[in-house]
Protein backbone atom coordinates (compact mmCIF):
# COMPACT_ATOMS: atom_id res chain seq x y z
CA UNK A 1 0.00 0.00 0.00
CA UNK A 2 2.97 2.61 0.53
CA UNK A 3 4.56 2.08 -2.99
CA UNK A 4 1.48 2.40 -4.14
CA UNK A 5 0.71 5.34 -2.80
CA UNK A 6 4.41 7.16 -3.43
CA UNK A 7 3.79 5.89 -6.93
CA UNK A 8 0.24 7.67 -7.63
CA UNK A 9 1.44 10.82 -5.77
CA UNK A 10 4.56 11.29 -8.01
CA UNK A 11 2.40 10.61 -10.70
CA UNK A 12 0.28 12.82 -10.29
CA UNK A 13 2.52 15.97 -9.47
CA UNK A 14 3.64 15.16 -13.13
CA UNK A 15 0.76 15.17 -13.87
CA UNK A 16 -0.25 18.58 -12.47
CA UNK A 17 2.75 19.75 -14.06
CA UNK A 18 1.64 19.18 -17.04
CA UNK A 19 -1.72 20.24 -16.36
CA UNK A 20 -0.42 23.91 -15.71
CA UNK A 21 1.59 24.08 -18.99
CA UNK A 22 -1.54 22.92 -20.90
CA UNK A 23 -3.60 25.75 -19.20
CA UNK A 24 -0.39 28.45 -20.02
CA UNK A 25 -0.70 27.14 -23.81
CA UNK A 26 -4.64 27.88 -23.92
CA UNK A 27 -4.48 30.89 -21.96
CA UNK A 28 -1.71 32.74 -23.40
CA UNK A 29 -2.66 33.64 -27.07
CA UNK A 30 -5.85 35.53 -25.69
CA UNK A 31 -3.93 37.52 -22.91
CA UNK A 32 -1.21 38.25 -25.54
CA UNK A 33 -3.90 39.15 -27.86
CA UNK A 34 -5.98 41.21 -25.19
CA UNK A 35 -2.96 42.80 -24.46
CA UNK A 36 -2.10 43.95 -28.46
CA UNK A 37 -5.27 45.05 -28.37
CA UNK A 38 -5.15 47.39 -25.43
CA UNK A 39 -2.04 49.16 -26.95
CA UNK A 40 -3.89 49.19 -30.32
CA UNK A 41 -6.65 51.16 -28.98
CA UNK A 42 -3.34 53.61 -26.92
CA UNK A 43 -1.75 54.01 -30.57
CA UNK A 44 -5.59 54.86 -32.29
CA UNK A 45 -6.15 57.32 -29.58
CA UNK A 46 -2.76 59.24 -30.52
CA UNK A 47 -3.28 59.19 -33.77
CA UNK A 48 -6.70 60.60 -33.79
CA UNK A 49 -5.54 63.32 -31.66
CA UNK A 50 -3.19 63.96 -34.20
CA UNK A 51 -5.26 64.10 -36.92
CA UNK A 52 -7.94 66.31 -35.19
CA UNK A 53 -5.09 68.98 -34.10
CA UNK A 54 -3.74 68.63 -37.57
CA UNK A 55 -7.11 69.14 -39.18
CA UNK A 56 -7.60 72.16 -36.42
CA UNK A 57 -4.37 73.74 -38.02
CA UNK A 58 -5.08 73.25 -41.78
CA UNK A 59 -8.56 75.34 -40.84
CA UNK A 60 -7.20 77.45 -39.24
CA UNK A 61 -4.82 78.41 -41.98
CA UNK A 62 -7.32 78.06 -44.54
CA UNK A 63 -9.74 80.62 -43.03
CA UNK A 64 -7.21 83.11 -42.95
CA UNK A 65 -6.08 82.71 -46.35
CA UNK A 66 -10.08 82.69 -47.92
CA UNK A 67 -10.81 85.66 -46.83
CA UNK A 68 -10.71 88.62 -48.51
CA UNK A 69 -7.32 90.11 -47.88
CA UNK A 70 -6.13 86.66 -47.38
CA UNK A 71 -2.34 85.21 -49.19
CA UNK A 72 -2.76 89.14 -50.68
CA UNK A 73 -4.67 87.75 -53.50
CA UNK A 74 -8.26 88.33 -52.56
CA UNK A 75 -8.48 85.20 -51.24
CA UNK A 76 -11.07 82.47 -51.92
CA UNK A 77 -11.40 78.73 -51.74
CA UNK A 78 -9.27 78.05 -54.40
CA UNK A 79 -6.44 79.68 -52.45
CA UNK A 80 -7.07 78.22 -49.00
CA UNK A 81 -7.11 74.73 -51.16
CA UNK A 82 -3.79 75.25 -52.34
CA UNK A 83 -2.16 76.69 -49.03
CA UNK A 84 -3.59 73.90 -46.95
CA UNK A 85 -2.50 71.04 -49.63
CA UNK A 86 1.14 72.60 -49.47
CA UNK A 87 0.86 73.20 -45.53
CA UNK A 88 -0.49 69.39 -45.12
CA UNK A 89 2.90 68.09 -47.59
CA UNK A 90 5.47 69.95 -44.88
CA UNK A 91 3.04 68.34 -41.76
CA UNK A 92 3.10 64.47 -43.67
CA UNK A 93 6.26 64.73 -45.81
CA UNK A 94 6.49 60.78 -46.13
CA UNK A 95 2.67 59.70 -45.01
CA UNK A 96 1.21 58.44 -48.56
CA UNK A 97 -2.73 59.16 -48.60
CA UNK A 98 -3.41 61.25 -46.36
CA UNK A 99 -5.51 63.84 -47.90
CA UNK A 100 -7.45 67.23 -46.75
CA UNK A 101 -10.27 69.12 -48.46
CA UNK A 102 -12.11 72.59 -47.99
CA UNK A 103 -15.23 73.97 -48.93
CA UNK A 104 -16.56 77.32 -48.23
CA UNK A 105 -19.99 76.96 -46.09
CA UNK A 106 -21.88 80.44 -46.20
CA UNK A 107 -23.50 81.26 -42.62
CA UNK A 108 -26.48 83.47 -41.17
CA UNK A 109 -25.90 87.41 -41.80
CA UNK A 110 -23.75 89.26 -39.34
CA UNK A 111 -26.32 91.68 -37.63
CA UNK A 112 -23.12 94.62 -37.10
CA UNK A 113 -21.77 94.87 -40.54
CA UNK A 114 -24.53 93.73 -42.68
CA UNK A 115 -22.38 90.99 -44.55
CA UNK A 116 -22.84 87.06 -45.18
CA UNK A 117 -21.09 84.83 -43.08
CA UNK A 118 -18.81 81.99 -44.55
CA UNK A 119 -17.02 79.00 -42.87
CA UNK A 120 -14.30 77.01 -44.35
CA UNK A 121 -15.50 72.96 -43.64
CA UNK A 122 -11.93 71.23 -43.54
CA UNK A 123 -11.95 67.37 -44.26
CA UNK A 124 -9.08 65.82 -43.27
CA UNK A 125 -8.74 62.19 -44.58
CA UNK A 126 -5.60 60.29 -42.39
CA UNK A 127 -4.61 56.84 -42.83
CA UNK A 128 -3.26 55.28 -39.59
CA UNK A 129 -1.72 52.87 -39.95
CA UNK A 130 -2.07 49.58 -37.08
CA UNK A 131 1.19 48.27 -35.57
CA UNK A 132 -0.12 45.54 -33.15
CA UNK A 133 -0.26 41.98 -33.93
CA UNK A 134 -3.86 40.51 -34.33
CA UNK A 135 -5.58 43.96 -34.21
CA UNK A 136 -5.71 44.06 -37.72
CA UNK A 137 -8.25 41.52 -37.98
CA UNK A 138 -10.50 43.78 -36.01
CA UNK A 139 -9.62 47.31 -36.27
CA UNK A 140 -8.28 47.32 -40.27
CA UNK A 141 -10.52 48.80 -43.02
CA UNK A 142 -10.77 45.90 -46.27
CA UNK A 143 -8.21 45.51 -47.29
CA UNK A 144 -7.38 43.55 -44.36
CA UNK A 145 -3.63 43.08 -44.96
CA UNK A 146 -3.28 47.08 -45.45
CA UNK A 147 -3.45 46.95 -41.62
CA UNK A 148 -5.07 50.68 -42.10
CA UNK A 149 -7.63 52.34 -40.71
CA UNK A 150 -9.10 55.49 -41.82
CA UNK A 151 -9.70 58.25 -39.54
CA UNK A 152 -11.67 61.35 -40.98
CA UNK A 153 -11.75 64.22 -39.10
CA UNK A 154 -14.29 67.24 -40.41
CA UNK A 155 -13.28 71.30 -39.10
CA UNK A 156 -15.38 73.67 -39.34
CA UNK A 157 -13.75 77.65 -39.05
CA UNK A 158 -15.33 81.13 -39.85
CA UNK A 159 -13.37 82.81 -42.30
CA UNK A 160 -12.91 86.25 -40.97
CA UNK A 161 -13.98 89.29 -43.18
CA UNK A 162 -13.01 92.96 -41.78
CA UNK A 163 -15.85 95.36 -40.40
CA UNK A 164 -15.78 97.99 -43.31
CA UNK A 165 -14.37 97.36 -47.03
Amino acid sequence: MGIRRILTGAFARVRRAGQVTVELLLVLPVFMLLLFFIMEMGNMGFQTILAHHCAYELARIGSLVAGPNGAGTGGGQSMAQQKMKSVLGQMFPSTPGVSVDGVLVGTLKDPQSGQMGEDLLVTLIYPATLIFPGSSYVLSDPPKGAKKKRIIVKVRMPVEKPYFQ
